[in-house]
């Protein structure tokens, strides 16, 4: 053979060779048993903006509407075997169509409420009670939650008669879920749900004397020890919050990083500030990774307002001596935008069929003002 032949051949196989056994494919994990990928999937601050417009200025928005961010949940969903879907408060108020059901047509008996026909729609899993939800009065609120098939969940917000909080507090939802290596388990969610105090100043007159609020951080800890109790395997928090690394006050209104610094909960599902997390504004927060959308080493995300973007955390939890366990976890959020407002994804043709009704009849009452 000719000598520099020979040579190619030496190093082309030492090239495969090392291809082979040090590449990050041969380097990654095999599939395990007992090990658990599970998907995590919020929407948050939706101030009742279920369709692509803008009633305002009477146009297509394509930066807004669940509709649209329907189909990244369902995008979302298809690529993994695992997955929940919350929703973290504030969907009932915040544009014309909030105001037209609650405040012309109102919530008649045995109709639903599109807000609540549309998570039914999308089968979330549980939903979170956000501050805006009281701004209707509680009537109007608890005649509305009727029409959800899924848990309406707060821990913090207590009836004054009965000295007990006044929504369900949390859940322990029963899935099953299938480990990497397709074997099958019963995972046992516990799910918990919070808003700021400032309700109390907010909405006091239609909460004075019929409720109270409770700071988050102290209710976390009563609540917590009893969800592990009831056999709660993690904990995922709806934390109708923001996020804000300053001093800690029993009253702050931004209590995501103190939720993360307690023990017990696993996720974070945040809100309230209409923000995005993982994001750069909140990069110089103590004890946050960016990149992976962490906080103080637990996985957090908050998917902005109006629709805007999908919030997705992926877990890894293992199960060991009979007891799960996260092992990883990530976050990040997706867009049904690009910054100049060109849309990235189709509306959820389903839905929009589904909820047009109450955005056509809000469209004829704007016209029919003269606006």
């Amino acid at each position: 053979m000719h000598k520099k032949t020979f040579t190619l051949l030496i190093i082309l196989s030492l090239f495969l060779f090392s291809h082979t056994f040090f590449s990050p494919l041969a380097e990654s994990t095999p599939n395990q048993p007992g090990v658990v990928d599970l998907r995590i999937l919020e929407t948050t601050d939706l101030h009742a903006s279920l369709v692509n417009y803008d009633y305002y200025q009477t146009k297509t928005d394509n930066r807004i509407g669940l509709v649209k961010t329907a189909t990244l949940i369902r995008n979302a969903r298809n690529e993994v075997q695992n997955s929940l879907l919350f929703d973290d408060g504030d969907h009932l108020k915040g544009n014309p169509l909030g105001e037209y059901l609650a405040r012309i047509r109102g919530i008649h008996k045995g109709k639903i409420h599109p807000v609540y026909r549309a998570f039914n729609f999308l089968a979330y899993d549980a939903i979170a009670i956000g501050n805006h939800e009281f701004n209707y009065g509680l009537d109007f609120l608890n005649a509305a939650i009727k029409g959800a098939k899924m848990p309406v969940i707060n821990a913090n917000v207590y009836s004054v008669k009965k000295n007990k909080p006044y929504f369900t507090p949390y859940v322990i939802l029963k899935r099953n879920v299938v480990d990497q290596t397709g074997g099958k388990h019963e995972l046992n969610i516990g799910v918990i749900s919070f808003m700021p105090t400032q309700i109390m100043k907010w909405d006091k007159a239609n909460l004075e004397g019929k409720v109270i609020a409770k700071p988050i951080v102290d209710t976390a800890k009563e609540f917590i020890p009893i969800m592990k109790s009831k056999g709660a395997d993690i904990i995922v928090a709806l934390a109708h919050t923001g996020i804000s690394s300053e001093p800690y006050s029993d009253e702050m209104e931004n209590a995501v990083y103190y939720l993360t610094k307690g023990p017990g909960i696993d996720v974070v599902l945040a809100g309230h500030s209409h923000s995005v997390f993982p994001g750069p504004v909140y990069k110089n927060i103590p004890n946050t990774n960016i990149k992976t959308g962490q906080i103080n080493g637990k996985p957090v995300v908050m998917a902005g307002a109006f629709g805007s973007r999908l919030g997705i955390i992926d877990l890894t939890i293992q199960k060991s001596n009979g007891n799960w366990k996260v092992v990883k976890g990530t976050s990040l959020t997706r867009p049904i935008a690009d910054e100049s407002g060109n849309p990235l994804v189709r509306k959820d043709k389903g839905l929009y069929k589904l909820v047009k009704p109450e955005h056509q009849e809000t469209v004829d009452y704007i016209k029919k003002l003269g606006l």
